[in-house]
Formats: C-alpha cells, sequence, structure tokens
C-alpha cells in the first residue's frame, strides 16, 4: 500500500499570500538585518516586520534570533514580548494579543499535511493566543489553538487543545491544573 506520493504534492495558488520574489525578500531581510541587529534594536524588528506586513503593536519586544515565516501573517498587540529563538510558523495566521510574554523556544505551527490523500495536501489552521497570557520555555502550540486571556501554558508543554482563560496548563499533552491567582 502506497501512503503518501510526494512526486504529486503541490501548493495551491496564493496559499503563501505573497509572491515568491516577496517571501525570498523576506527571507533575506530576516537572515540578515533582522537576525544581525542588536539585542536593543527592538524598534528596528518592528520596522521591518511592518515593512513585510505584520500587524505589530506599540512597546512590542521581539528578539533577533526569532523567526517568521510569513510576517504578513501575523498579528501582535502592545506591550507583548517574543523571546529568543521562537518560530511563528505562519502558514496560517498567528494572532498573539496585548500584554503577552512569549519566552524562549516557542513553536508555533499554523501548517498540517492531510495524511488522508497520497498528495499530502498541504493546509493551516490559525493560532490565537489572547491577552496577558504568558506561554513559557520550549512550548510548542499545535494547528488551531487558542490559549485563554491570562492562561499560563507550562516550560515544555505541547498543546493540541484550546486552552481556558486564566489558568495555568502544562503537560504533554497541556491540560489546565489550575486557576491562576
Amino acid at each position: 500500500m502506497k501512503y503518501q506520493n510526494l512526486k504529486d504534492f503541490n501548493v495551491p495558488f496564493g496559499f503563501r499570500g505573497k509572491s515568491k520574489f516577496t517571501i525570498q525578500l523576506w527571507w533575506i531581510i530576516e537572515k540578515t538585518l533582522f537576525a544581525w541587529s542588536p539585542q536593543f534594536f527592538y524598534g528596528w524588528r518592528r520596522f521591518l516586520l511592518r515593512l513585510f506586513g505584520a500587524k505589530v503593536g506599540k512597546g512590542v519586544l521581539i528578539r533577533s534570533t526569532a523567526k517568521f515565516t510569513y510576517p504578513w501573517k501575523i498579528s501582535i498587540g502592545d506591550y507583548s514580548w517574543i523571546g529568543e529563538n521562537c518560530i511563528l510558523y505562519s502558514l496560517g495566521n498567528i494572532v498573539i494579543g496585548e500584554h503577552v510574554a512569549v519566552a524562549h523556544g516557542v513553536y508555533f505551527n499554523t501548517g498540517l499535511h492531510d495524511y488522508t490523500k497520497k498528495s499530502f495536501d498541504i493546509g493551516f489552521k490559525n493560532v490565537t493566543i489572547e491577552d496577558e497570557a504568558w506561554i513559557t520555555n520550549d512550548v510548542y502550540i499545535g494547528p488551531g489553538i487558542t490559549v485563554g486571556k491570562g492562561c499560563v501554558i507550562g516550560a515544555r508543554s505541547n498543546v493540541f487543545k484550546d486552552m481556558p482563560e486564566g489558568y495555568i496548563c502544562y503537560g504533554n499533552p497541556a491540560i489546565p491544573i489550575k486557576k491562576r491567582i
């Protein structure tokens, strides 16, 4: 039995949201001007992301090692933080609210494949992190997830289901443990 045939795989027209030229230009800028900028050049990194269509609020702090697949599919609210080595794999939209603390090594994944089709079709589900949430170190956030307002996701957790407002959640898979007080 043949489960998948990658020879038949193709990316649907318009899936990425911009031209191949724009995508390549962003990837060059991200790996040079963005990544090489000193730590305190937060305004510079906000400017570059906005230049490529990201919606970035005031006072947002983004580290130079963060990676954004398609910035035009990113929205970050006022006074939020994005830590070292975070990956925002934005095949779909990633919406991060206001006053959200994203620690280091967090992976936001909006992409998926249809494993039931031999052509292994690509797709996406949007990710939403509501206001005042705290995503701690080395967390994986899966496609289609909403993390509720004020929710804390504990270190090294894997989030495969929506997490409720105002809870401390952790584990593999992450589950609500107790109310945040």
